[in-house]
C-alpha cells in the first residue's frame, strides 16, 4: 500500500509539474502577433508599438506578421486554428465582430474561438475629404448625397473593416446612400481620398493625422462622442449634423479560446503596464489614440456587446 501511495504521489506530482510548466515558463520562445490588415494600418501600428515593448519586457522575440485579406478573416482564421499556448496572438479592430454577417462562410466562430486579452486603444475615426473637395462640412456632404443618391463614393480599408462599419452607420443615420470602394488597406484609402478620386471616407485619426496636418485632406468631423485631443478644432458628427451619432473604433489583442487563463492574465498585465508607460501614452496621444484598460473578462463582455449591436447595423445596411 505504501508503495502504491508513493507511486501515485509521484505520478500526481509529474502531472502537476507538466500542467504548470508551460504557464510558469511563459514565454520561453518567439511570440507571433498576426495583424489581419496591411502594414501601416492603425491596427498594425498599435500591434508593433506593443510588440516591441513586449519583446523587451519578456526578453523574447515578438514578431508581427501582416496577413491581410477578406476583411481580416484570413489572419483571424489562422489564429483560431493555432495552438492555444500564448505564442500565436491576434490584433484586430472593431470590424472583427461583424465578419459573421459579411462573410457567413468563415471557418471559425467569432465569439467562440477567441479569448479577449485586452484592448490596445480607442481611436476616433475622422470623416475626411480631399482638400480639393467642394464639401466644407458634414452638412454639405449629406446635402450632396441626398441630391444625388448613390452617386457619391466612399473608401474603406476593406469590406467588413471598421472604416466600412463606421460609414454604413453614418449613411444609415443620415438617411443617405453612397457607393463603397473597398481597398486592401488604410494607406491606399488615404491616397485615393486625398487625390479626390474618392469622395469621402471614415479613417482612424492615427492613420490620417499627418495628411490632415499637411493639408492633403480636410477633416469634417470625428465619430466619437467627444472631440479628439489630436484634432480639438474638428467637431463630432453629433455636433455637426447627426445628433446622437457615435462610433467607437477600438483595437484589441486576442488569443485562441483555449489558451490557459494564467497566460491570458499574464499578457493582460504586461500589456496594461506597457500602455501606461509615460512615453507610450504620449505617443498614443499624439496619434489620437486613447487607452481603454480592461481585464480579460471585461473585454470579452465588451466584444459580445459590440457583436450584437454592430451586426444589427450591418444587417440593416444590407436590406
Amino acid at each position: 500500500m505504501t508503495r502504491f501511495i508513493l507511486v501515485f504521489a509521484s505520478f500526481f506530482l509529474i502531472l502537476v509539474s507538466h500542467s504548470q510548466t508551460p504557464v510558469a515558463d511563459y514565454p520561453n520562445k518567439t511570440i507571433k502577433i498576426i495583424v489581419p490588415f496591411t502594414a501601416g494600418s492603425s491596427t498594425d501600428i498599435m500591434a508593433r508599438v506593443v510588440g516591441e515593448r513586449l519583446s523587451a519586457s519578456f526578453g523574447q522575440s515578438v514578431v508581427v506578421e501582416n496577413r491581410p485579406g477578406a476583411g481580416g478573416t484570413l489572419g483571424a482564421g489562422q489564429v483560431a486554428k493555432s495552438e492555444p499556448d500564448g505564442y500565436t496572438l491576434l490584433v484586430v479592430s472593431t470590424g472583427h465582430v461583424v465578419n459573421p454577417t459579411l462573410y457567413p462562410g468563415i471557418p471559425y466562430d467569432t465569439m467562440g474561438d477567441f479569448a479577449g486579452v485586452t484592448p490596445l486603444a480607442a481611436l476616433p475615426n475622422v470623416l475626411v475629404v480631399g482638400t480639393g473637395s467642394p464639401f466644407k462640412s458634414v452638412a454639405d456632404l449629406i446635402a450632396a448625397a441626398k441630391a444625388k443618391p448613390n452617386q457619391l463614393n466612399y473608401a474603406t480599408a476593406g469590406v467588413g473593416s471598421a472604416t466600412h462599419v463606421n460609414a454604413e452607420k453614418f449613411l444609415n443615420m443620415a438617411g443617405i446612400s453612397a457607393t463603397q470602394v473597398p481597398f486592401k488597406g488604410t494607406p491606399e484609402t488615404i491616397v485615393e481620398t486625398s487625390s479626390g478620386r474618392v469622395d469621402f471616407m471614415f479613417t482612424p485619426v492615427l492613420s490620417s493625422i499627418s495628411s490632415i496636418k499637411d493639408n492633403r485632406m480636410r477633416a469634417l468631423a470625428v465619430s466619437t462622442a467627444k472631440r479628439s485631443n489630436a484634432l480639438p478644432d474638428v467637431p463630432t458628427v453629433g455636433e455637426a449634423a447627426i445628433a446622437g451619432f457615435l462610433f467607437d473604433f477600438w483595437i484589441g489583442l486576442l488569443a485562441p479560446a483555449k489558451t490557459p487563463r494564467a497566460i491570458v492574465n499574464k499578457l493582460n498585465a504586461e500589456v496594461t503596464k506597457i500602455l501606461s508607460q509615460p512615453d507610450v501614452k504620449e505617443r498614443m496621444t499624439k496619434l489620437g489614440a486613447e487607452s481603454m484598460p480592461m481585464k480579460p473578462e471585461q473585454f470579452d463582455a465588451y466584444i459580445k456587446e459590440e457583436f450584437i449591436v454592430l451586426n444589427k447595423v450591418m444587417k440593416s445596411a444590407a436590406k
